[in-house]
């Protein structure tokens, strides 16, 4: 059908998207490349994202949106504080064999789309909507492991992503970079150990 020849249309451009910016980088790839490789021309990946930027924003939507789901499966499994560490510990996505391309290329966009509010707004919308989901994971895990967190969790989801992602960017350029010792220490004083681990804490704490 054609509804059918659309999504198939739509899959398509997202794989090829994904092969020709990891590859090539944000910048260097083309709408007619990426269209090309998929079998299309150009006003496949127009009308469907609207341009590169959107093929690049969809395909990182799509990624984070799986890594959610993996984070959250993982943390129905903590049981410890310490289970709740590792599992926030950001090294094993950065120690991925792709994990360097998808920093470098998401690096090159972010500087591509800083002066184009639409795109930036964008970006901004999908970053606030996985934070949150975030912060309500921790949320519920925290007060099931009677944690209370150093920071209001918004706040440290915010630090957490951007610490993952600063050290991510410094292991795509020094791959010696000791990830997970960095943030070990980091994630030990975000979430202390209760103080009295027989009983519950107060609720931790969602804002200020």
């Amino acid at each position: 059908t054609r509804v059918q020849q659309q999504e198939r249309t739509h899959e398509r451009l997202l794989a090829s998207g994904r092969s020709v910016f990891l590859r090539r980088g944000f910048l260097a790839t083309t709408v007619e490349e990426i269209a090309a490789t998929a079998g299309y021309t150009r006003g496949a990946v127009y009308k469907h994202f609207g341009g590169k930027e959107g093929l690049w924003q969809a395909i990182i939507e799509a990624r984070a949106d799986l890594l959610l789901a993996g984070l959250r499966d993982a943390l129905a499994q903590v049981t410890t504080r310490a289970d709740l560490l590792a599992t926030l510990d950001p090294s094993r996505a950065v120690s991925t064999d792709d994990a360097p391309r998808w920093t470098v290329v998401s690096a090159e966009y972010l500087a591509a789309i800083s002066e184009h509010p639409a795109h930036a707004a964008a970006l901004t919308a999908l970053q606030r909507r996985l934070d949150q989901a975030v912060v309500d994971l921790l949320t519920r895990h925290c007060q099931r492991l009677h944690l209370r967190p150093a920071m209001p969790l918004p706040h440290l989801v915010v630090a957490w992503s951007a610490l993952g992602g600063g050290l991510a960017l410094l292991a795509a350029v020094d791959p010696t970079t000791e990830v997970s010792a960095i943030t070990a220490g980091v994630l030990a004083a975000l979430l202390p150990p209760a103080d009295h681990p027989d009983r519950p804490t107060p609720e931790a704490r969602t804002s200020d």
